[in-house]
């Protein structure tokens, strides 16, 4: 086994080299903010989508419009508005009078990487217009299904749900996402940094430094990352201790708690845990983050690593837990603090 992992980090160590070149090209506009660039990584190259959220004025969209520069794909962004409509987004039906047929006219999601900027500035009838999209990799318009660019993914943005005239996310788009980032303020060194960077001369210019086929030949190795039988475990234990049993099916509330696979003190604070995609989620991302440490194999730190970006989202907690201003990481932190890591 030694043998074999030996030969996988080196693996590893080739098939990753195009990531120092994709960082440091990030590097040129996007000043501090690592964990943020990171977790872009980590999506694009576990195939999944990610959901920045933090406050305006932080970079969140300079850098996800820098990494789309810095890959050698297709981009479009499309700025969420109030009275956005879902075929702004899908495309439409498109009558031709010369012809007097109807001709498909695709929209913006037509494409390798998407960035929508302020998500929840649009209403729900727009935010689900991707879900097909995101979830089956191709959108219907019409009576005809089109499949979509390989890769495919969605990059959003989202101020606080606090800010005035936004609308919260479905929890089934939601839960669409890999990760969802909490982005914060950077330092007072780096904001020095980003200071001189934007007040001096012509920002640095961008230019592709990595290929589509480069992508898709990560996310293949990805699949061959070792994992042991013990980290899978764990994955699974952390996603069945945010899981409330249903007092309908084990005899009562009393029988429901002694259930539990969670911490005790979690047990009133959830009304619903993290589902399938979790698990399959944690598995990814824990594998994205050992191939971008150049390691062939995955421990139960990286797991711990992106366990909050894959589950803050996916916990739905109860009135008490608001009351107690429990946030989502609260809730998290527990479940890690209670789950045994091998």
């Amino acid at each position: 086994m030694y043998n074999e992992i030996e030969v996988l980090n080196q693996k590893i160590q080739q098939e990753s080299a195009f990531i120092e070149a994709l960082v440091g090209e990030v590097g040129k506009r996007v000043v501090g903010q690592a964990d943020m660039v990171e977790k872009i990584l980590l999506g694009i190259l576990a195939d999944g989508h990610i959901l920045l959220e933090g406050v305006p004025g932080l970079a969140k969209t300079m850098a996800i419009n820098t990494v789309a520069r810095a890959i050698d794909a297709s981009f479009q962004r499309i700025q969420f508005t109030p009275d956005l409509l879902p075929a702004d987004l899908v495309g439409t039906m498109i009558y031709n009078q010369a012809d007097g047929k109807f001709y498909s006219k695709k929209g913006p999601v037509f494409t390798n990487i998407v960035l929508a900027d302020e998500i929840n500035r649009a209403p729900a009838k727009v935010q689900s217009a991707l879900l097909e999209a995101m979830q089956e990799r191709q959108v219907t318009i019409g009576d005809r299904s089109y499949p979509l660019a390989e890769p495919f993914f969605v990059l959003a943005t989202q101020n606080p749900i606090e800010q005035e005239g936004t609308y919260p996310l479905p929890e089934a788009q939601v839960d669409r996402f890999m990760l969802k980032v909490k982005v914060g303020y950077p330092s007072r060194e780096e904001e020095r940094r980003i200071m001189d960077l934007n007040t001096g001369a012509a920002l640095p210019a961008l230019e592709p430094v990595v290929k589509i086929e480069e992508i898709l030949k990560a996310r293949r190795v990805l699949r061959e990352i070792y994992m042991d039988e013990t980290v899978k475990d764990y994955i699974v234990d952390i996603v069945f201790a945010t899981r409330k049993p249903d007092p309908a099916l084990v005899g009562g509330m009393e029988e429901s708690r002694k259930r539990f696979a969670g911490p005790p003190e979690l047990f009133d604070y959830l009304d619903y845990g993290a589902s399938p995609r979790a698990t399959i989620y944690l598995n990814m991302a824990s594998r994205a983050r050992a191939f971008l440490k150049r390691r062939g194999y995955v421990t139960s730190d990286d797991v711990k690593a992106v366990a909050y970006d894959v589950l803050r989202h996916r916990l739905i907690s109860t009135y008490e837990a608001e009351a107690q201003e429990m946030t989502a990481d609260d809730l998290v932190r527990m479940v890690l603090d209670f789950v045994k890591a091998p």
